[in-house]
């Protein structure tokens, strides 16, 4: 429990002294849309159309957002693209909370990215796309090469 949350819990139990209001007060400080899965995903994260990608821990994940961890606390900005190469999935996100080395994030839907996107932020969600790919599919030519080069290796 956060410790923030656990200091309601704990004035709610002192306050009303019983088990049914504990449960309302953990209820209502659960903002979240849809419920998290633990993860330990390796992440790559594009900050504001940056060519180059930054490595995170994609830690919790859910159909609407994601909690990352970083090695460092990350550049600030408010959007972002999340490429999860293990699942071959890039995600348009919008940065909802900043914690040291953590950051939580909501998706942002296609419907809303219509809305909020003009014709040039199109070309440039394309070019961050392409380049999450590219990144991938280098790590998949290292891989290949490394395990090329064992085999050769062995004859």
């Amino acid at each position: 429990m956060a410790p923030i949350s656990l200091f309601f819990y704990h004035m709610a139990l002192t306050i009303c002294g019983n088990i049914q209001c504990n449960l309302r007060v953990d209820q209502m400080s659960e903002k979240r849309q849809a419920p998290r899965q633990k993860s330990f995903l390796r992440g790559l994260v594009y900050f504001s159309n940056s060519p180059s990608g930054t490595d995170c821990l994609v830690r919790d994940i859910s159909e609407s957002g994601a909690r990352l961890k970083f090695s460092a606390p990350p550049t600030a900005t408010e959007n972002l693209e999340l490429h999860i190469p293990v699942k071959g999935q890039t995600l348009h996100a919008r940065v909802q909370w900043r914690d040291g080395d953590e950051i939580g994030i909501a998706f942002i839907t296609d419907a809303a990215m219509d809305r909020s996107h003009s014709k040039g932020d199109e070309l440039s969600i394309r070019v961050s796309k392409l380049e999450a790919e590219i990144a991938s599919l280098k790590q998949l030519i290292k891989r290949l090469q490394k395990n090329n080069g064992n085999i050769s290796d062995v004859a």
